[in-house]
């Protein structure tokens, strides 16, 4: 081999050794623990626990909140979670 081709290998070697680096994955910093998931022995049939919601009514300038028990005796409650449901995702 001549002198040009082995420079022009290595050469080549080092671009390659450079643009592979480049293509690494840094390392993201470490994310916290995300938080226990609460533990229950609810089971299907089971009523529900006591609950408070926020609601976006604002009334005499306090933000209205619902209660599960100011609902009971008076009407079905039905709760429906969509899973990423307004998130854009």
């Amino acid at each position: 081999m001549t002198a040009k081709k082995v420079a022009f290998s290595f050469v080549l070697l080092l671009v390659s050794a450079v643009f592979g680096a480049a293509q690494q994955p840094t390392s993201s910093p470490a994310r916290p623990a995300p938080p226990p998931t609460p533990h229950t022995n609810l089971k299907v049939g089971d009523a529900a626990p006591n609950f408070t919601l926020p609601s976006t009514i604002v009334q005499d300038g306090k933000r209205m909140r619902y209660q599960l028990s100011d609902f009971k005796g008076k009407k079905n409650v039905v709760l429906a979670f969509y899973v990423f449901a307004f998130t854009g995702g």
